[in-house]
């Protein structure tokens, strides 16, 4: 089996090379700053470690959701204008027309040898969609290629479950956490806790696991160390894979 390549952006941002493609997760390229999403800001708190310019070329990017703007950026929403495919839900379509080529879960489109699947994600608790907005994970997989799932901004271990039962084992699960809470749903989180990310990690199966978007935000109340602390508590240090910025590992 050939391998996937991880190098980590910051936030939510990564590219995964698979497969012989390059593919770019929620691009944010900001500064830091207060960023309007409805009446009220977000704070973010560091930049990325590679400014699109130096990027390169990605052949499409996994947009987990276009309505918030640590997901993507005012420069994130320039970039994907250079991108040839830019996969989302059927919401971003809606908002950003012919930029976004629409994935329904459980649809899934063939690039090069790569399959990328849409997968039910739900960013909050229950019944939480109206207030939020539509949200996508993604699975990546291939002959001869590791399984990969992208959470995207999924809160939800029912989802979890639903996808391994249909997707699983995974070799690889990159994983939103931060355990992330705004004003919007004060009473739960937005994005998986350290603990749930361990959780997850059993459920997949998944022999490696990659946490994106937990830090360089102001709404995340976990954190890297949350990360380190719940997978060793859960008899998983092995499994964990915790980038610095601009770092990339190959699994």
């Amino acid at each position: 089996m050939t391998t996937v390549e991880i190098s980590y952006v910051g936030g939510p941002t990564a590219v995964l090379s698979l497969g012989g493609l390059r593919l770019l997760t929620d691009p944010t390229f900001d500064a830091p700053g207060e960023y309007p999403v409805g009446n009220r800001r977000l704070v973010k708190t560091t930049g990325p470690a590679t400014t699109a310019a130096d990027l390169g070329p990605v052949d499409a990017v996994l947009l987990s959701h276009d309505q918030h703007p640590d997901n993507l950026d005012p420069a994130g929403r320039a970039f994907l204008t250079e991108v040839p495919l830019v996969l989302s839900t059927p919401a971003a379509h809606g908002r950003l027309g012919s930029l976004i080529h629409p994935l329904p879960t459980w649809e899934s489109v063939e690039i090069g040898a790569v399959r990328v699947t849409a997968v039910p994600a739900l960013h909050g608790p229950e019944g939480s969609e109206p207030l939020v907005g539509e949200v996508t994970g993604f699975v990546l997989s291939g002959e001869g290629l590791p399984k990969v799932y992208v959470s995207g901004d999924n809160a939800s271990l029912d989802r979890v479950r639903e996808i391994a039962d249909r997707e699983g084992p995974f070799d690889v699960a990159v994983l939103f956490a931060g355990a992330a809470r705004t004003p919007v749903v004060p009473d739960a989180t937005l994005t998986l806790t350290s603990e749930q990310a361990a959780e997850a990690a059993v459920v997949l199966g998944a022999r490696h696991v990659v946490p994106l978007h937990f830090e360089h935000w102001g709404h995340f109340t976990q954190d890297g160390p949350t990360l380190t602390k719940a997978f060793a508590e859960a008899g998983l240090t092995e499994r964990l894979h915790l980038l610095a910025p601009g770092e990339t590992v190959r699994l």
